[in-house]
This record gives C-alpha cells, structure tokens and sequence, in this order.
C-alpha cells in the first residue's frame, strides 16, 4: 500500500505561499493512497501552467504537454494501456480557453479519464490575465476597463457535452475534495472535477474566504439526486451567495473503451503480439 511519503518527490512545488494547488496535490495523493494504488500505475497528464506542474510533484508517470492540449495525450495513454489509471490536471484557461474543443470531444468519447481542472479564474502562470471563468467586471492587465463577456460555466458546458461524472470541489476543503477525486477515480468514465483554487497572488477577489461564505455541498441537501440531469443543471447556475460544490450529476454508459472494435474484446494494445508485423511495405510507401 503506497503512503504519502511514498508520493513525495526530491523537488518541491514552487507554487506561491498559500496557493490553491497545494490543496489540490494534497487531495490527490490522499486519494491514491485511500485507493491503494500503485504508484507506477499512474499516469498524470498535463499541459502549461501553476496547476499544470502537478505531475512534477507527485510521485507517479507524467507528461507535460502543450498549452491546452493535455487531453489528447490522456487519450493516447489511456487507449494504449487501459489498465492505467489516467489523471489530467490542467487549469481553467489551459482547459476552458485553448483546449475547450478537447475538452469537449473527450467528454463527449467518455473515455475513462479523471479530469481535475484548477479554477483560479485567471492566468496565474502570465501573471493574473482574465481566463473564460473570470467574472464579468473582473479587471486585470489584459483587462483594465473590466471583463464584458459573460464566464463560461464548466458544469453546465460538462452537462450539456453527456458528461457521465461532474463534480465541483474546493481547494479548501481536503477531506471533501479528497472524496470527490476517489469518486471520480472509481467512475468508469469521463470525470470532471472542477476545483476552485484560489490565486492568492493575482485574484483578489475569488479568495479563500470568498468561498468559505459561499459555497455548500451538494451531500448536505437533502433528496439531492445526482442522476437528475435537469436538476443539475439548474442547481448548476447558482452562483453569489450561495454556490454548490460536490456531485452534480452521474451516469453510467459504455465508455469509449468498451465500443473501440480494437479494445472492446479485452485486448490491451501494450500487450500485443507484435513479433510478426511487419512494416516495411508500409515504410517503403512513404518514399
């Protein structure tokens, strides 16, 4: 059984004091230990920014990949070895701005990939420029008269793509987000699990106290089904006073595993025979 000092690396995060993320690494390494996971049976995929260096600072695999396209590498990965645990961890505008068409397609693939979006609500890594989650009004450098368009709402996006796991956590509360991140391990399927992180250095206004007032779990309330898409998606919008965070909505359907003609019969493409390819017609074609 792997501990917590077993997922510790030689470097240390570099994160600002009281940043977001180290909540975040906290939970995940929780959870891969309460799940009892081997750590060579990990793979953490990521693309460019603070949140992005997660897999540098946790002990498992890795790859850093290109700004906004860390999803596409978690597929590759994902569908080379199924056996894999496959995390990505990418930031709101890594995520929701460049790679908001990736995100999209793969939730709508369902692949079985656990997807932990840190939602600072800006560009930490470029030092504070407004993300698609910042709040209308929000000024910055790329913004100094205010944000005019409206933020984009991950769990409505997720909900409205078939997302079959989408969840809300906050960096926060350990214990909560810790859970949420089993849960979305477990679920075989595409999990979102979007975190709210605050930017202790840039944002100003989303800070811990900010949600510490606000934000309820979606456990506490009672007769809450999260297999009610339409009551999800309402509960969803909520967003000043009062903002849910936990599981709104899960479903079971094939993944993309179980339909793919080459993986749907148990094959795993890693373990293949290969000793009798040959691809030397095919090699002489590119010529």
């Amino acid at each position: 059984m792997p501990t917590l000092e077993d997922l510790e690396t030689r470097q240390k995060p570099n994160w600002c004091p009281g940043c977001g993320n180290f909540g975040i690494q906290t939970a995940v390494k929780k959870a891969i230990v309460e799940l009892d996971l081997p750590p060579e049976n990990i793979v953490i995929s990521t693309g460019i920014g603070c949140g992005s260096k997660l897999n540098q600072w946790v002990e498992t695999y890795g790859f850093a990949g290109l700004h906004g396209r860390s999803l596409p590498v978690a597929m590759g990965v994902q569908l080379a070895n199924p056996e894999l645990v496959v995390l990505d961890a990418s930031g709101d505008g890594d995520g929701y701005g460049i790679g908001m068409g990736h995100f999209i397609n793969t939730m709508r693939r369902n692949l079985d990939i656990t997807y932990i979006v840190q939602n600072n609500q800006l560009y930490g890594l470029t030092l504070g420029q407004v993300s698609p989650t910042s709040e209308k009004g929000m000024k910055s450098p790329s913004t100094p008269h205010g944000v005019i368009e409206e933020p984009v709402n991950p769990i409505r996006l997720a909900l409205s793509s078939d997302c079959t796991f989408v969840a809300r956590g906050f960096a926060g509360d350990i214990p909560h987000l810790t859970n949420l991140i089993i849960k979305g391990i477990k679920h075989k399927g595409f999990a979102l699990i979007d975190v709210f992180q605050p930017c202790v250095t840039f944002n100003k206004i989303n800070t811990y106290k900010f949600f510490r007032d606000r934000v309820y779990k979606l456990e506490e309330v009672e007769d809450y089904d999260t297999s009610d898409l339409v009551k999800a998606y309402e509960i969803a919008g909520e967003w000043g006073d009062k903002i849910p965070t936990g599981l709104f909505y899960k479903v079971d359907k094939p993944t993309y595993e179980d339909v793919d003609p080459a993986l749907k019969d148990g094959q795993n493409p890693v373990e293949a025979d290969i000793s009798d390819v040959n691809v030397g017609d095919i090699m002489k074609s590119f010529m």
